[in-house]
């Protein structure tokens, strides 16, 4: 803890820090939290999602509010409330013995509820921009103490439309506060953002990479229906599975669960509908290995901190890069390695690809377990169990027993019979279902993801585009390099461009939801949109009968 200590923090928070099992502060931790305590400046953080960021503002957060006040001193703008549950629930396991409270506000979740907890008085609010304006509206949220602003994500704040709202929200606290602001990228209206409610501000970069070297990284090409079956040969592959597996909803939680646990494995299920009490009591049974298999949604694993784990399971393929890293970095901790498994079915090979360039890390291709090799593992492994029984001193009952039914008959058959009884099902081929063979098509699509993609894009001429200003503005907003945009072509009303097929996914997910004058710009691969070319006449069938006996006349004549 002594880098922790090093960085300005009292011993009451690296208590808390050594409790959680935190060893060493990240980059970005380091080099923001003596900044945060020790300056009056406003800082602006780069760095990627996955790097430390909320206990980089979190832990100085603590440090610095008075825990007796009774009204917000500090508020916490993020873009989702995925986000905003991960940020209170890192920040409560990050305050041990201080008494600051915080109530993440966001949409969904009833208005009455959140006002109730406001009304009690709370350190800290935490919620995305929508929820918070509602409040400020509806009067029941009042900014004029805060002393901390905090834009967590500000680029996908920006990418998501909220950047009126967030200035709206700035415009109702204080001009005396403090202002952290946390982006992987700085786009142009971040840097316009920052320029005109940040003063005196600090800019620090971190450089560390997202993902750790000890953890292997592999994806397996399984159609939907083989899912199940390809997670069930890993497990059993394994001689001491200990892992979490991760799906996209709570329907899939429970139906993957009740499947493991009908096949005997020790599984057990989180997501949102779980109570306080259920969660503590299956991560209490999950720390002490009476479950070894935990399926749970990205939601419901936040603030989960379990070490040892073998093997990290995308039994759904993550949304987007920032959660394949909360995925993936729970495993190979602490010096340990670790295995993260990926499932990618036909439709998602290309946000595979989108992912692999993020994470800048290898995610290499392995096969499924075969049966054979899977029972061969096994076999062995009860080999070695049986051998290491040997010599023993044993019960004298039993070596009676071994004598009366060795007495005249074969030492083979007897041995053959006994492991028959015992290890049948274990080793029984008939367990495992076929897979279903993957076509030629979908392992070339795989293998081919820096091929390009055409993609279609709902803006053109008659908005005042050129080819130019649609590369500029592409570049300006994902960042991708502008030689990497190819073919432009634009149109009246829409237009095209070829992009390396692991940027497409990239560009639709930074541009679809983008305001581009007063409507949302929309975005898709090429292939997948159906539209009628702009100015062409509609012809009804009086008009294509016509045409039919012009075209058969013609016909006649021409013969």
């Amino acid at each position: 803890m002594e880098k922790f200590a090093s960085l300005g923090l009292s011993t009451k928070t690296l208590a808390s820090l050594a409790a959680k099992g935190f060893e060493e502060p990240t980059e970005i931790q380091t080099l923001t939290i003596p900044l945060i305590l020790n300056t009056e400046q406003d800082v602006i953080a780069q760095a990627q999602t996955g790097t430390g960021k909320t206990a980089a503002f979190g832990l100085p957060l603590i440090e610095m509010l008075n825990p007796s006040s009774k009204v917000p001193q500090a508020l916490i703008l993020a873009p989702t409330r995925e986000l905003v549950i991960q940020i209170a629930e890192e920040i409560n396991s990050l305050k041990g013995n201080s008494r600051i409270t915080i109530a993440p506000i966001y949409g969904g979740q009833s208005y009455d509820l959140q006002f109730e907890r406001l009304k009690k008085g709370v350190t800290i609010v935490a919620g995305t921009p929508g929820r918070i304006i509602d409040h400020i509206n509806r009067k029941t949220l009042v900014l004029d103490k805060i002393e901390y602003v905090i834009l967590d994500e500000g680029d996908e704040m920006l990418n998501m439309g909220f950047i009126e709202d967030i200035e709206t929200i700035l415009q109702n606290t204080p001009e005396k506060k403090r202002v952290f602001l946390f982006s992987a990228t700085m786009p142009s209206r971040i840097k316009e953002l920052s320029s005109r409610y940040m003063k005196n501000s600090a800019h620090i970069r971190a450089q560390n990479t997202l993902t750790t070297n000890l953890t292997n990284q592999i994806y397996l090409e399984v159609v939907k229906q083989d899912k199940f079956e390809a997670l069930c040969r890993i497990i059993d592959m394994e001689s001491a599975f200990y892992g979490i597996i991760f799906c996209r909803t709570k329907v899939e939680v429970d139906e993957v669960t009740g499947k493991l646990i009908d096949r005997g494995y020790g599984a057990d299920g989180l997501h949102s509908d779980i109570s306080q009490a259920q969660r503590e009591q299956i991560l209490k049974k999950f720390r002490k290995r009476q479950i070894n298999l935990l399926v749970a949604t990205d939601v419901a694993a936040r603030g989960i901190d379990v070490n040892n784990l073998s093997h990290v399971i995308n039994f759904s393929l993550p949304q987007n890069p920032e959660a394949y890293i909360h995925r993936i970095g729970r495993t190979g901790r602490a010096g340990n390695q670790g295995t993260a498994v990926t499932f990618v079915t036909p439709d998602e090979f290309s946000r595979l690809g989108f992912i692999k360039k993020i994470v800048k890390a290898p995610i290499k291709k392995s096969e499924v377990p075969q049966v054979d090799q899977i029972v061969a593992a096994r076999k062995a492994r009860l080999t070695q169990e049986i051998k290491s029984l040997l010599p023993n001193n044993h019960n004298e009952q039993y070596l009676q027993w071994a004598e009366e039914l060795l007495n005249g008959a074969d030492k083979k058959e007897i041995i053959a019979a006994i492991l028959e009884h015992s290890y049948h099902k274990l080793l029984d081929k008939n367990e495992y279902r076929k897979l279903t063979p993957i076509t030629r098509k979908f392992s070339a699509d795989l293998r081919n993801m820096e091929g390009k993609t055409r993609l279609y894009i709902a803006k053109g001429r008659n908005d005042g585009l050129n080819r130019k200003e649609l590369a500029n503005f592409i570049v300006e907003q994902t960042g991708i390099a502008k030689k990497a945009i190819e073919d432009i072509e634009v149109l009246d009303s829409y237009s095209f461009v070829s992009v390396p097929f692991e940027d497409a996914e990239r560009i639709i997910a930074r541009l679809k939801s983008l305001r581009f004058g007063k409507k949302h710009l929309f975005v898709e691969k090429a292939k997948e949109v159906k539209t009628k070319r702009p100015n062409s006449p509609k012809r009804d069938k009086n008009t294509r009968a016509k045409t039919r006996k012009e075209k058969k006349l013609l016909k006649e004549k021409s013969v």
